[in-house]
């Protein structure tokens, strides 16, 4: 609904209104007239009408006119779908990447702010304050909402692909809630994956990105058990994932690091294919992992980079090593709020058999986790007291 509103408006927060009016209007007439075959279609022609019926009365039109025509220069859409022209739409190169994901992730891909915050670890307040001043600069910078030219999409791209990664994300593991996983959600994000390919054939970030989601994909029927329980790596059953989505994205990882320096999905993708072709957890090659962390650590410095990293640290050099680079992290403070921070040093002290650190580490998890599945794991953990933990890490 936003989407089309948005290509009539040219405004997204006209937009917002117009489809907050629709929905008013079908709480009224609904209640009145009876609930309609089509509900998405008749929400959507009312805010569509809204928007119209808004620009009509605004005393702006004749200036605001020009917005609603696309140059005539400009080629056929080069995305069909609405979703993915407005991904490329609102990474609009006038606004910093971080405004043009956050803001793409809230408005266009309908992610919640909490769950925005939390992908670019920072409080909601924060993040709503961000989304307030992108709109702001939209607004005062008269930005124009239309569909970049083919010639303009590479300037996108990294921000577009951010957008996808992120929404499959919180689809993978769902910020809060009792399911680990939002199957809606991260369909999605493979569908506008796979659209970018199709869109930007010759792009090797886009192949690496659609290889890293499949990878993890893959593994979707074994993260958790009949009854809920969340399972470590160590602990899925390799049988079960899906073997055709993980040779497509073994080729397409083939495809993205060749011809160059491979970029941050690419490396990415190589590191979730490596744990996906490994016959058992065992054979897993951890000192390749480590190498490809370290080369990504290179092109995309990050906390949480650097913190998965600490993990293939602990398979090849032992535990020990990998607790130090996780203070590190915890006195750089980055990380705080971050749950899997607490959760990966409490897995290394319960390995180096320190059980009542592990313990307050876990208790330090298990505050900041929303997940239920994440919260129970973590739970066990606590409630298992000194027992020694198995080399695995389940995130």
């Amino acid at each position: 609904m936003l989407a089309a509103t948005i290509r009539v408006t040219r405004d997204l927060d006209l937009a917002e209104e117009c489809v907050q009016d629709a929905y008013a209007a079908a709480l009224r007439d609904w209640a009145r007239d009876g609930v309609p075959a089509r509900l998405g279609a008749w929400l959507t022609t009312a805010a569509r009408h809204n928007a119209l019926d808004a620009l009509r009365r605004a005393h702006t039109l004749r200036s605001k006119l020009r917005l609603l025509v696309e140059p005539e220069t400009a080629a056929e859409p080069v995305a069909p779908d609405d979703p993915l022209r407005l991904v490329f739409l609102c990474c609009h190169p006038a606004l910093a990447v971080e405004a043009q994901v956050a803001l793409t992730l809230r408005f266009v891909c309908g992610v919640p702010t909490p769950a925005v915050a939390r992908a670019f670890l920072v409080s909601e307040p924060t993040m709503a304050a961000r989304l307030t001043r992108a709109k702001k600069k939209i607004v005062a910078a008269r930005i124009p909402f239309r569909m970049p030219l083919s010639a303009e999409l590479p300037d996108r791209l990294d921000a577009a692909l951010s957008v996808i990664h992120l929404l499959f994300t919180t689809g993978h593991t769902a910020p809060a809630g009792s399911a680990l996983v939002r199957d809606d959600v991260v369909e999605h994000a493979l569908r506008l994956a796979r659209m970018v390919c199709a869109l930007m054939p010759d792009e090797r970030e886009a192949r690496g990105l659609l290889a890293l989601l499949l990878a993890n994909h893959a593994r979707r029927d074994t993260r958790t058990a009949n009854d809920g329980r969340l399972l470590r790596l160590s602990e899925q059953d390799r049988s079960a994932w899906h073997r055709d989505a993980i040779a497509e994205a073994d080729s397409l990882v083939v495809s993205a690091l060749r011809g160059g320096d491979p970029g941050r999905f690419a490396l990415q993708a190589a590191i979730a294919a490596l744990h996906a072709t490994a016959p058992s957890y065992a054979d897993t090659d951890w000192p390749q992992i480590l190498v490809l962390y370290d080369a990504l650590a290179t092109v995309w410095p990050s906390p949480v980079v650097a913190l998965n990293r600490a993990v293939a640290v602990a398979e090849v050099d032992g535990p020990a090593a990998a607790l130090a680079e996780v203070k590190a992290l915890e006195e750089d403070g980055r990380l705080a709020g971050y749950h899997y921070l607490p959760a990966v040093k409490a897995d290394l002290l319960r390995r180096l058999g320190r059980a009542p650190d592990a313990a307050a580490a876990y208790a330090s998890a298990l505050a900041l986790a929303d997940n239920d599945a994440e919260r129970a794991y973590l739970q066990s953990r606590l409630s298992e007291g000194s027992r020694p933990a198995p080399s695995s890490h389940p995130y």
